[in-house]
């Protein structure tokens, strides 16, 4: 079997997988410890990544022609790939993270929903809060008039309802002509 036979599968294995891809993310994972290594693939896989080490050749090969062929510059060292079909920020996001406790790694280059990024782009890219997250954010924002609305409306029946807090300014202003009566009047300056 000639050596172009056994590579090939390897290739399309690697075009499968980003075909549907909405990030990609390649990753210099040099100096990682193998503790370290299993925490970060533990991390990516909850976060739903895919996180493979293929040769640079191979995803070089799996990468023409598509909207990753951009990440031909960065296939340079050691290169492990990071992907994600649901989530186009967790990869940047969980490794980003993990890279504080493990400086060693780094981000090479990535393509995230169609464009190419560098480390510069995907960290900026990391501090993007997950779906997950900001449909939290958005419920809450919607949440929050309702919930305060609520709150009045309660208040309103401990103290007895709306006649009573209706008849309380009535109250108010009855009280204020007795009050303008006892203040002494003011005098013109001459």
């Amino acid at each position: 079997m000639a050596k172009i036979e056994m590579k090939k599968p390897v290739v399309e294995e690697i075009a499968a997988s980003i075909q549907d891809a909405q990030s990609v993310i390649l990753v210099d994972y040099r100096g990682l410890t193998v503790e370290q290594d299993t925490k970060l693939r533990k991390q990516l896989r909850e976060a739903g990544v895919t996180y493979k080490v293929y040769k640079n050749t191979m995803m070089n090969f799996a990468f023409k022609g598509t909207d990753f062929e951009g990440l031909a510059p960065y296939l340079e060292g050691s290169s492990a790939l990071a992907l994600s079909t649901t989530d186009a920020t967790a990869p940047a996001r969980v490794i980003s993270k993990f890279a504080k406790e493990a400086p060693k790694l780094e981000m090479k280059g990535g393509v995230v929903e169609g464009t190419v990024y560098d480390a510069a782009g995907l960290a900026v890219i990391a501090n993007i809060p997950s779906r997950d997250e900001l449909l939290s954010k958005l419920l809450g924002s919607i949440q929050s008039p309702i919930t305060n609305f609520a709150r009045v409306m309660k208040q309103l029946a401990e103290k007895g309802g709306a006649k009573e807090a209706a008849a309380e300014p009535e109250a108010v202003k009855e009280a204020e002509p007795e009050a303008a009566a006892e203040a002494p009047a003011e005098t013109p300056a001459e």
